[in-house]
């Protein structure tokens, strides 16, 4: 069966393993390293389209999982797919549900055919496979699909990660016979728990199949750091170099400078806008607490450094005074600024890539947060 797919990557300059690319869909072109903020149930929370446009964004991320449970493919079908219903004109990335799926813990059960689980909106018994995942990501619309896969837990033992892993790869083959001659982009995700020959059978397995892209998955499940950079330090170099290499679910601003660092293309993580509902804010020295009382008297904007709406038009004093009133506006101007952080720091990091700069700004990166740069491998 013939298939074109609608994305295209170019590798435009590179910097030690760093990469600075840029992925074209016909909805767009998505500047690599990207950071792609979480609308998992059809909206970044706190943001209009129009928010998320002004701070730098050019792709999002939608959950299948969720948007299927509710409102229903049937619904958004009716709006001819996720973009015109939620009024993105962007590229959107969908995650398949594995990573939901796998949340859910006791609520559900992992057969070959797939996996059974008890809705967390109505408690119905629900049951969802690969040929259901690309089905619903089909009716949504999605420009990046996820293979559905299985999210190896940790800790894991070296057997069970790697039936785990094994019935990832079994999922992605059928995922690939379902994507079928669907021309949005197919991702494959690399599973294999902290296991250095797991995960290169998973990548060798993925690339046997054929994929538009990759994922480092299983990470950002309550592993310490250092097993994650452990992955990062020889993963992302062995996978394909004219493909994406997308990071799931991992976003603190650090971990997104280690990802980059070793050859990562694409990231996503809520932490920006959930930290954002909860008054953290990123600066560039670290975190600001904003209900911490000594900000009460303090007309200084969040962050002088910043472009944002949020710190070009309101001071510390009336962030604080929000937050402590439980206004709506709070969680808005928060996630304003902190999703702009992000993107200032992909923008900085595809810059320094692009002239050859990519030491200086990681130096520079850590010295502002008072942190000693940590070794490459």
């Amino acid at each position: 069966m013939s298939r074109t797919c609608r994305m295209s990557f170019e590798l435009l300059a590179t910097d030690g393993k760093a990469r600075r690319g840029r992925i074209t869909f016909p909805r767009g072109t998505v500047e690599t390293p990207a950071f792609m903020p979480v609308g998992t149930y059809g909206t970044v929370k706190g943001m209009l389209p129009r928010d998320i446009e002004a701070i730098g964004a050019e792709m999002i991320l939608g959950n299948t999982f969720h948007l299927w449970l509710r409102p229903g493919t049937e619904v958004i079908k009716k709006h001819n797919g996720l973009h015109d219903f939620m009024q993105w004109k962007g590229p959107i990335l969908t995650d398949s549900g594995g990573f939901q799926v796998f949340s859910l813990g006791a609520m559900r059960k992992i057969k070959e055919e797939g996996v059974t689980f008890a809705s967390p909106v109505d408690g119905s018994k629900v049951f969802m496979g690969p040929e259901e995942s690309m089905q619903v990501q089909r009716d949504l619309g999605s420009d990046v699909v996820m293979i559905f896969d299985e999210c190896t837990p940790y800790p894991a033992e070296h057997d069970v990660a790697r039936n785990s892993m094994e019935l990832s790869l079994r999922w992605a083959q059928r995922s690939k016979n379902a994507h079928a001659d669907n021309t949005a982009a197919l991702f494959g995700i690399v599973q294999g728990g902290m296991y250095q020959d797991l995960r290169m059978r998973s990548l060798e397995g993925l690339e046997n199949i054929g994929f538009d892209g990759l994922a480092i998955g299983g990470l950002s499940v309550g592993e310490p750091k250092h097993e994650m950079i452990k992955v990062l330090d020889y993963l992302p170099g062995q996978m394909p170099a004219d493909k994406p290499r997308y990071l799931m679910g991992v976003g603190k601003p650090e971990d997104l400078v280690e990802g980059v660092r070793r050859g990562v293309d694409m990231f996503d993580c809520v932490m920006p806008t959930r930290n954002a509902r909860n008054g953290h804010l990123f600066v560039d020295t670290g975190v600001i607490k904003i209900r911490n009382a000594f900000h009460r008297h303090d007309d200084s904007p969040l962050d002088p450094t910043c472009d944002c709406y949020t710190c070009t038009n309101f001071s510390r004093a009336y962030l604080h005074h929000l937050d402590k009133c439980g206004e709506m506006l709070s969680s808005m101007l928060n996630t304003i600024h902190n999703l702009r952080h992000y993107q200032r720091l992909m923008a900085g990091l595809r810059e320094a890539i692009q002239q050859g700069k990519l030491a200086a700004f990681v130096d520079a990166f850590y010295a502002k947060r008072g942190l000693p740069v940590p070794p490459l491998d």
